[in-house]
């Protein structure tokens, strides 16, 4: 599976590309449907089975990497839950300076669709958003950490004038650049701010964190892999019967990627 993935995910310039982009949203996606007082969803697959998810209007922009994430399924039979999770870490750790986040596999796949109204919405108000990530057991800083993903992303349906547009100046790396150009004043017309993560970005109770990440790639890697561990997690309810599986994974790349 690992193997076939790195083609998937890889440029032939080093880069990650936008199926790996896509990858590491699906399994954001697939996971965040989920909070404290909900009985079912979280990391359980539902998004790539045959649940009708992929026809929500928050995960338009997915059916490429679902199409191409349920045909690896169907060649090697692993469960949906654990290849939506594993393919979101294989794709972070093929992104240039990306971490090797801990794996986990033996989740149960979903038998119904997940809940709604879970996912974050852009142009929701920087105080719903904490809200919504606090009620899925995520703290402050693992909420501003969790953001960062958005170094490696794009966006095509938010504005559709400006489809295409990266959130941040090199999607192709896991950098830190995103956290410094969502703060800078006047924005690049190079990027697309998302209005979520501008008003996140300069709320009281983020901003310290958010800035604490500027230029500071090391932390901000084991931050990010502390927070999307628990978010692997959300729903899942055999967690000690889970196996370990880091050591399929690429090794990370620690160097910038050739041009």
């Amino acid at each position: 599976v690992s193997a076939e993935l790195t083609e998937i995910f890889k440029e032939s310039n080093g880069q990650c590309n936008d199926a790996a982009r896509s990858a590491i949203r699906l399994g954001f996606h697939d996971a965040a449907a989920w909070d404290k007082d909900q009985t079912h969803g979280g990391a359980d697959g539902s998004l790539l089975m045959d649940f009708g998810e992929i026809g929500r209007q928050e995960n338009n922009g997915m059916q490429d990497i679902r199409n191409r994430l349920r045909r690896v399924q169907s060649n090697y039979g692993v469960g949906y839950a654990d290849l939506a999770q594993y393919a979101h870490n294989h794709a972070t750790v093929s992104c240039p300076l990306g971490p090797r986040i801990r794996t986990f596999v033996g989740r149960k796949d979903a038998t119904q669709a997940a809940p709604t109204g879970l996912i974050p919405n852009p142009f929701d108000t920087a105080d719903n958003l904490i809200t919504l990530f606090e009620r899925k057991g995520f703290s402050i800083r693992d909420f501003a950490a969790l953001l960062g993903a958005h170094t490696s992303a794009k966006q095509h349906f938010v504005d559709t004038a400006q489809a295409g547009k990266p959130l941040d100046t090199t999607p192709g790396v896991w950098d830190v650049e995103f956290y410094n150009d969502t703060l800078q004043e006047p924005q690049n017309p190079e990027i697309f701010v998302l209005p979520s993560d501008k008003v996140l970005s300069v709320h009281p109770r983020m901003s310290a964190d958010f800035l604490s990440f500027v230029g500071n790639q090391q932390q901000w890697n084991e931050d990010y892999s502390k927070a999307y561990i628990k978010m692997s997690l959300l729903g899942v309810d055999n967690i000690n019967s889970l196996k370990d599986c880091t050591k399929t994974l690429p090794v990370a790349i620690l160097g910038p990627p050739r041009n």
